[in-house]
């Protein structure tokens, strides 16, 4: 069964959409990021892809009471990105009802603490966050760029026993037009990661494509909230799987 995987993106508190990282396309679509995972939840969504923007750009976890409220108002599995550098941001996390979290600038940045963190909470609590422009690793809230190959990266940590991971192709995040299906299936014939795609999802046909190809999950974004994906679609495909 493929995940479907609602993104909540937080900025100052409130819910919003970036197109292709970029701060300055910041776009709110709710001031009560808990009333949104409720929805969702009401419509049998059961996990969400929770990223603190603010934390990403800060170097360190800055909404983690957002985390808090919709951990304790919903029963959505959880997993939580952005800001998450150091021992006490991870155990601020879990500590705050994620049920995983994703490293991504701390993947490329410190390896050696990604490796130890993997050891002390498992690799089924830990996903490795692999976001790319022009396949290469980008960092810091996609304000840096690295020159590791995605494919390179991910069998590095396959290696070290990650089993999953979310892939975001940056050109494509908040464009509404498609995802990387050529840049995924590639990642599903070369590692043996369990992937979620993220970035472009734009109509219910893409979901049911990223299906196809064998990804395990799907984060869906702006196509939510643009009204390009309707929740009693997704409630229909949660219903099927």
């Amino acid at each position: 069964m493929m995940k479907i995987i609602p993104a909540i993106d937080i900025i100052d508190g409130k819910c919003v959409r970036l197109s292709k990282g970029d701060y300055s396309t910041k776009k709110i679509y709710s001031e009560d990021p808990v009333e949104t995972a409720k929805e969702f939840e009401s419509f049998g969504i059961q996990f969400l892809h929770l990223v603190d923007l603010d934390g990403a750009k800060s170097k360190h976890i800055v909404n983690q009471k957002v985390l808090e409220n919709i951990a304790r108002e919903t029963s959505l599995h959880i997993d939580f990105g952005g800001g998450l550098k150091t021992g006490k941001d991870i155990e601020t996390a879990f500590n705050a009802g994620a049920k995983q979290i994703t490293l991504g600038s701390i993947a490329v940045q410190n390896p050696e603490f990604c490796l130890e963190m993997i050891q002390k909470y498992g690799n089924d609590r830990i996903i490795l966050g692999a976001d790319c422009e022009n396949r290469k690793i980008k960092t810091s809230g996609w304000m840096e760029e690295s020159t590791l190959d995605i494919i390179t990266f991910l069998l590095h940590y396959q290696e070290k026993g990650i089993t999953q991971t979310i892939c975001t192709d940056i050109s494509k995040d908040g464009m509404l037009e498609g995802p990387s299906t050529d840049l995924y299936q590639e990642i599903l014939n070369k590692t043996s990661v369990k992937l979620t795609a993220s970035g472009g999802i734009s109509c219910i046909e893409d979901v049911y494509s990223m299906k196809e190809i064998g990804c395990s999950g799907t984060i869906i974004g702006k196509a939510i909230y643009e009204g390009k994906i309707s929740l009693p679609q997704l409630q229909k495909f949660v219903e099927n799987a």
